[in-house]
């Protein structure tokens, strides 16, 4: 598919993980793409084996308004219109409101939250001009709670809601906003879920596919949302987490 001849798009969280995905299928399916985010190494090395004439490497903390403006204008000054803004930057955190100090909490809302806000802000003028479409990576916890990550639910469930009011807000001007909620995936944040039988036991107990998903998987449901065949859905969450929110949090009776 070709869907992105043409088109631009800026990715946050470029570097690696989801992110980075998303920036390759985007690649793959013809996008020039700015790849933003707070490790130039990282950057570099995803670069590296993307083409170079469609890609453009951005350094920037996006919990910092004035990194995201310049992320914006490096996108426009190489390539002249922004299409399409992935919000990929994040960062997960382990703790109840207790055990959550006051600079992990501002830590959290500043990486999985005000750089989404001061993201779309920056972008949505050239988003308005090329009827443009935004796709913010939330979580399964943008749907509902969970336990030790008091933090983390409340950042991913504000990013949802943001999400919806941009979609308000910006139909008119035919921009559209979306939100992919991934369940567990496999990516450097959980790498030391991954290694934990028991408890990768306890979490397929709640994922009817029994897996976790793959980074290439939550990207074509990103891509998707930014194409031309997503045209009339905005304000939408996407789950893409094995069917995790599918259930209604019982046991498996009948087994």
């Amino acid at each position: 598919m070709n869907r992105f001849t043409g088109k631009v798009a800026v990715v946050t969280g470029g570097g690696s993980g989801i992110g980075e995905a998303a920036a390759r299928r985007l690649l793959a399916e013809g996008a020039s793409v700015v790849i933003a985010g707070r490790s130039e190494k990282r950057l570099r090395e995803a670069a590296r084996t993307m083409p170079a004439d469609r890609v453009l490497v951005h350094v920037a903390d996006v919990s910092v308004r004035a990194d995201c403006d310049a992320v914006v204008a490096a996108a426009l000054d190489r390539f002249g219109r922004i299409d399409t803004l992935v919000n990929a930057a994040g960062m997960n955190l382990v703790g109840s409101v207790p055990a959550t100090s006051d600079e992990d909490w501002r830590a959290c809302m500043g990486a999985d939250l005000d750089g989404v806000f001061f993201m779309i802000r920056a972008a949505l003028p050239a988003l308005t001009a090329s009827k443009g479409s935004i796709v913010n990576v939330g979580s399964v916890s943008s749907l509902g709670g969970g336990w030790s990550h008091a933090a983390y639910c409340a950042a991913k469930a504000a990013v949802a809601n943001l999400t919806r009011a941009v979609a308000c807000d910006h139909g008119a001007d035919g921009v559209r906003a979306n939100v992919v909620c991934p369940g567990l995936t496999v990516t450097d944040m959980v790498s030391e879920i991954m290694a934990d039988e028991a408890l990768l036991g306890k979490a397929w107990e709640r994922i009817p596919l029994r897996r976790a998903g793959q980074v290439d998987e939550v990207a074509a449901a990103i891509a998707f949302l930014a194409s031309d065949e997503a045209a009339f859905i905005t304000g939408a969450s996407l789950a893409v987490d094995g069917g995790q929110t599918a259930t209604d949090g019982g046991p498996e009776w009948g087994k």
